[in-house]
C-alpha cells in the first residue's frame, strides 16, 4: 500500500495544464464548507447542490446544513434517480434553473452523489457560460474510487452510454467514508469491482491486500475501507496525472468495459455498472488467459474473487452474437478496431487492437450461465 507524503487523508491531484485539485478523506461533512472556502472561496459564489432523489433524501439536508450561510446563495437541483435520468433533457433541466436564477461564470455547481450525478453535473459545469467550476462530493463506493476522479463527464444519447461529454476537471473532491455505509449490498458491491479492476491493471500488491482484507471489507470497517479508497485514488491518480485526456495509458482504467458496456446495453436496468463491468474484467482476463499471458491459477483466482466480493461471474440471458455487435458501436473504438484492455500478469494491463471476433465470442460464451458451469 502507498505511503501518504501530502496532508493527512488528502491527496492532490495534477490536471495537466499547471493545475491540481485535491481530494478530501473525511468520514463527515463537518469540513465541507472550510474545504470549499479555503479552495474555492465559495463566501463570493452562488452553489447549487446536484443530487438525484434517493440521495437527497438521506444526505441533502446535511449538506445544506454544513453550507448554509456560507455562500452568496445556495439551491439544490434534484432529478429522478437512476441512469435513466442521465440525459440531455435532464442537463437541459438544469440549464433553465441556472439561468432563471441568474448564476454567472464565477458561481459554481456541487455534485451529490454517485456516478450519474456526478457525470451529469460535471457535464453542465462544462458547458453552461462555456464552462463553470463544480466540486464532486460521492456518495457511492464506485464513485469515491473511478469516476469523481478525472475529469471525465457526459451522458448517455439514446440506447449510447456516455456517448456525450467533455474532460472537465472539478475544483475539489470531498469523500465522506460514512456515506459508504447507507449502501445497499448491490451498489457496494459495484464498487468493488472498479476496486479490483484497479489492483488487476496497477498493483498485485493490492490486489493481494484486498484479498487479505475481504472480511473487513465485507464487514464495511471504516478504517480499513478509508484505506482501501486512498489506495484505490492513489492508483487512478498515477494513472490520469499521466494522461488526463485518454489519449493513451489512461485507457488502461477501462479494463473490463468493453464488453461490460455491451452487458449494461441488454441488462440495464436488471444489472448495474459495475456488476457489468466485473463480467467484462472477467472475459477480458479469459481473453488473457488464452493467450497464455495468465496462469490457470491466476484467471480463476480473479474469476472467484468476484464471487468473494458478491460479484457474479457468469450471466443469463445474454446474445453472444449481440454483444459482439454491440462492442463495435463502442466510442472506444480505435480506427475501426475494438480496442481491449488486457493483463500481461495481475497488476499489469495493456492496450490491444488485435483481439478477433472469435475470442471476445469465445470469452463471452464463457462467461454465459450454463447449467454445467463450475
Amino acid at each position: 500500500m502507498g505511503q501518504e507524503t501530502e496532508q493527512k487523508n488528502a491527496l492532490s491531484v495534477k490536471t495537466g495544464r499547471g493545475e491540481s485539485y485535491t481530494i478530501y478523506f473525511e468520514h463527515d461533512f463537518g469540513r465541507l464548507a472550510e474545504v470549499l472556502e479555503a479552495d474555492c472561496a465559495i463566501s463570493g459564489r452562488k452553489l447549487c447542490i446536484v443530487t438525484d432523489s434517493t440521495v437527497a433524501e438521506l444526505y441533502l439536508e446535511a449538506v445544506q446544513t454544513a453550507l448554509e450561510g456560507k455562500c452568496l446563495a445556495l439551491t439544490s437541483f434534484v432529478f429522478p434517480a437512476g441512469e435513466q435520468s442521465k440525459t440531455l433533457d435532464t442537463v437541459r433541466s438544469l440549464y433553465e434553473k441556472l439561468i432563471l436564477e441568474h448564476f454567472e461564470r464565477r458561481d459554481m455547481l456541487l455534485a451529490l452523489g454517485g456516478g450519474v450525478v456526478g457525470d451529469l453535473t460535471g457535464f453542465a459545469a462544462a458547458t453552461y457560460l462555456r464552462g463553470i467550476a463544480f466540486a464532486q462530493v460521492p456518495t457511492t463506493l464506485l464513485a469515491q474510487v473511478d469516476s469523481s476522479i478525472g475529469g471525465k463527464t457526459g451522458v448517455d444519447f439514446d440506447s449510447y452510454k456516455n456517448m456525450v461529454g467533455a474532460f472537465h476537471q472539478p475544483s475539489l473532491v470531498y469523500m465522506n467514508a460514512q456515506t459508504l455505509s447507507t449502501l445497499s449490498e448491490q451498489q457496494f458491491a459495484c464498487g468493488m469491482g472498479e476496486v479490483l479492476k484497479h489492483g488487476l491493471i496497477r498493483s498485485d500488491s493490492y490486489y493481494t491486500w484486498l484479498i487479505e482484507h475481504i472480511s473487513e471489507i465485507s464487514e464495511r470497517d471504516p478504517d480499513t475501507l478509508l484505506e482501501m479508497v486512498m489506495e484505490s485514488c492513489r492508483i487512478k491518480r498515477a494513472v490520469v496525472e499521466k494522461d488526463p485526456t485518454e489519449k493513451g495509458e489512461r485507457a488502461l482504467l477501462n479494463f473490463g468495459h468493453t464488453i461490460g458496456h455491451a452487458i449494461e446495453k441488454v441488462k440495464s436496468p436488471e444489472l448495474l455498472h459495475g456488476q457489468c463491468v466485473a463480467l467484462g474484467c472477467v472475459a477480458a482476463a479469459y481473453i488473457s488467459f488464452k493467450r497464455g499471458l495468465l496462469s490457470t491459477e491466476e484467471f480463476y483466482e480473479i474469476r472467484d474473487m468476484n464471487v468473494g466480493f458478491d460479484l457474479m461471474f457468469s450471466v443469463e440471458d445474454i446474445n453472444p452474437q449481440e454483444i459482439l455487435a454491440i462492442t463495435k458501436s463502442d466510442k472506444k473504438m480505435d480506427k475501426g478496431c475494438v480496442k481491449f484492455i488486457l493483463l500481461k500478469k495481475i497488476g499489469k494491463a495493456f492496450i490491444d487492437t488485435t483481439v478477433t471476433d472469435e475470442e471476445i465470442l469465445e470469452a463471452v460464451d464463457f462467461i454465459l450461465y450454463k447449467e454445467t458451469n463450475d
